[in-house]
């Protein structure tokens, strides 16, 4: 594994941290759990985007399939990240850290990860074609 995807990723811990943040002490105040986690959802994908704008210049991608193969490794990070450290740190129950995976529930963290997986792909192509010269 290339050593800047891992180095990569760690700045999506503080950025997940703000966001959850955020989601406790301000959504929270306004509206009821589910409304809050949705919101909590789209902030992080906002953010985080604006994140993966600015790193991809730093990773210097060859290709799509590294886009790609990056997006895989964070993807994977964070899914040990967040059952690990949410587990055996914070104590939370498995049950409750595979709720957070429930779309029928309304719950919407599937697609948090989605985004994760796909955005230095999809910011990829668009950086690529900014670059290429006009026909």
């Amino acid at each position: 594994m290339n050593w800047k995807f891992f180095v990569s990723w760690i700045p999506g811990i503080p950025i997940a941290i703000v966001n959850g943040v955020l989601r406790e002490y301000w959504y929270q105040r306004f509206m009821s759990d589910l409304p809050s986690h949705q919101l909590s959802a789209a902030s992080f994908v906002i953010l985080f985007g604006i994140y993966v704008w600015f790193i991809l210049k730093w990773l210097k991608l060859q290709s799509s399939q590294e886009a790609l193969r990056l997006g895989l490794i964070w993807l994977a990070l964070t899914v040990a990240f967040e059952f690990l450290f949410g587990h055996f740190v914070m104590g939370h129950p498995w049950a409750s850290l595979i709720h957070d995976y429930n779309l029928f529930a309304g719950r919407v963290w599937i697609l948090v990860l989605l985004w994760i997986a796909t955005a230095p792909f999809i910011f990829y192509r668009i950086l690529l074609r900014r670059s290429l010269p006009a026909p």
